[in-house]
């Protein structure tokens, strides 16, 4: 009896056991349910692929699920798949298939690239979806819904001449786009379009394009693959008004973010050149500064200058106060002396800045040299001698006369010759016609 009453209690607890671990699993199915439904459920921004329950947490090649709410009136989801792959097939949740050769034009609308799919869909059918192709791992299916650019604004007044870095990200909706590969899908393009004041330079001046961001890590772009956008560019067009316009430019639209028109100065630095006439005297170089809107203290100068004779030489301007700045320029030969300067400074706002200034040219004419060459000592104690610029060109068309005239008699003198040798030639040629008949009569002649 003993024994009996311990077997019934054995199995009662157990009874209990097995209800409590069927009501722990009950409720964690729900909860579990419920956490794959609301996962299930479509963002307006993204749609992550499901999660496999592999070792490895991959997305198998087979099940590549997501699932489209039924409040949407229109979807389109971009697939990123292996380069050079074949376009993607979709599964509607009742089975029928979409492929890139086959579709509702009415209702669908299909950009397939080497490496990804753009498909837009009018009121696409709710449920889970399914896509069959190479499509990359852990990749997103993007879902496209509006897709703008946030820019940086430019600053209110810049020079000619000036670089600028604008730096953009991509938002889809409110979300950012932190895809890697989206950047093959957008071009991103920097325009700036005229104001048409008829007050300023570039009034009636067409829409110039000035660059494309990148997000490469090259030039001004800091980080490869971060999602952050660079533009840089160079304003080198006409002053005035001009409006910056982004273009976002996707296979099936194209949106455009217009930013408050800035204004566009000439180069606050002017250049102008002394220009020496005697060799022994260097050019003076200066450069003017207009402090209306710039720190003069703040300027640095790097240049170069190009000699006649191609020979390059570098410079740099350090230090100097007020609004000039001055540079000696060696005198090396009669010529086209070119200056090529960048400036780099603080405007009056305190806005760091840095510009390159219009290439600036003077020609030094051998006419205008007072003395190209000074006295010229010779090393063995005779009389020095010393010759002026004109007696050096007179020099020289004496020496350019003689050569022509030797010239000029080597060409008679071969004249004279080949006269002589045609004369000798035909002289010959009439003694051997002489001799030849001149025999033959002597010949006949014997024969009577």
């Amino acid at each position: 009896m003993e024994i009996l009453k311990k077997r019934n209690n054995s199995i009662v607890n157990t009874t209990k056991t097995v209800f409590i671990c069927l009501c722990t699993w009950y409720c964690t199915s729900i909860l579990a349910a419920q956490s794959t439904k609301d996962k299930g459920m479509l963002d307006k921004s993204t749609v992550e692929f499901f999660q496999s329950d592999n070792k490895t947490n991959q997305i198998p090649y087979f099940d590549n699920r997501f699932r489209i709410d039924s409040e949407l009136e229109e979807i389109t989801l971009i697939f990123y798949r292996k380069k050079g792959s074949v376009p993607i097939i979709l599964v509607r949740p009742d089975g029928s298939k979409l492929r890139v050769n086959s579709f509702d034009s009415e209702k669908v609308q299909w950009f397939d690239d080497r490496t990804f799919d753009m498909i837009k869909i009018k009121k696409p059918m709710p449920g889970p979806w399914q896509a069959i192709g190479d499509i990359l791992p852990n990749s997103q299916i993007l879902v496209v819904s509006d897709v703008t650019i946030k820019v940086e604004p430019l600053p209110n007044i810049v020079f000619s001449g000036e670089t600028l870095k604008v730096q953009g990200s991509l938002f889809n909706g409110e979300k950012a786009i932190d895809s890697p590969n989206f950047k093959a899908v957008v071009n991103l393009d920097v325009n700036f379009y005229s104001t048409n004041n008829s007050s300023y330079d570039n009034f009636g001046a067409d829409a110039i394009k000035v660059t494309s961001f990148r997000d490469d890590g090259r030039g001004l772009d800091e980080y490869a693959n971060d999602s952050t956008f660079t533009g840089e560019f160079v304003l080198d067009f006409a002053a005035g008004e001009w409006q910056p316009v982004y273009l976002v430019k996707l296979p099936m639209a194209t949106r455009e973010l217009r930013q408050t028109p800035i204004m566009l100065l000439h180069t606050p630095v002017q250049v102008t050149v002394e220009q020496s006439t005697h060799e022994e005297k260097p050019h003076v170089l200066q450069l003017t500064i207009d402090n209306k809107h710039v720190d003069p203290e703040s300027l640095v100068f790097q240049g170069k200058v190009t000699f006649p004779d191609r020979q390059v030489e570098p410079f740099s301007i350090m230090e100097g106060t007020g609004v000039t700045r001055q540079k000696e320029i060696e005198f090396t030969e009669p010529g086209l002396y070119r200056i090529n300067i960048s400036a780099f400074g603080k405007t009056t706002d305190r806005r760091e800045f840095r510009l390159v200034i219009p290439e600036h040219t003077f020609n030094v004419k051998p006419d205008e040299i007072n003395a190209l060459v000074p006295d010229l000592s010779q090393s063995n104690g005779d009389n020095n001698v010393s010759l002026s610029f004109e007696q050096q060109q007179a020099a020289k068309e004496q020496e350019l006369l003689a050569q022509e005239k030797a010239l000029e008699e080597k060409q008679a003198q071969a004249e004279q010759n080949l006269l002589i040798i045609i004369l000798g030639n035909v002289v010959i040629i009439i003694l051997a016609i002489s001799i030849f008949f001149g025999f033959r009569f002597m010949k006949k002649k014997r024969a009577k």
